[in-house]
């Protein structure tokens, strides 16, 4: 018998919101810490869930972060409609960035999105159209 996933959440995201840019990932946190997660994993899963929310704020129209905990699993979904990424290779090396100067000025857009998630993930995917918007799945063994 197929078991369910124990918890799902599901977050928002506005494009271009810095104030509440955050938000999300610290509920998750949160939620994580309640039911006992070990730290080391509600690290990774927090740092993940950051660094998308961060991705759809600065470069997309709006998005989601879902988060579902399965028995064996983590998986964070960050899906969001926005421009797409021309060429994931090159956003997944370290330090390229396509935010704009007025994100870098806030302190945000160095390049480390796509790398500190995949740092963070057991196994992660992008999908991606240009011009439509990108989901990036981010799994978390347990």
């Amino acid at each position: 018998m197929a078991v369910g996933p124990l918890l799902e959440l599901r977050f928002p995201i506005k494009g271009n919101d810095f104030v509440q840019a955050g938000e999300a990932s610290s509920k998750i946190k949160r939620a994580l810490q309640q039911i006992g997660m070990e730290p080391s994993l509600i690290r990774r899963v927090a740092i993940s869930s950051y660094e998308a929310e961060m991705n759809i704020a600065i470069h997309a129209k709006h998005g989601e972060i879902i988060l579902t905990i399965w028995p064996d699993l983590v998986q964070v979904v960050a899906e969001d409609v926005g421009p797409g990424i021309s060429d994931v290779a090159l956003a997944m090396q370290i330090g390229y960035s396509t935010a704009p100067e007025s994100v870098r000025q806030m302190g945000f857009g160095a390049g480390m999105g796509l790398p500190n998630m995949q740092k963070c993930a057991d196994e992660m995917q992008v999908e991606t159209r240009v011009g439509e918007g990108t989901r990036i799945v981010i799994k978390i063994n347990l």
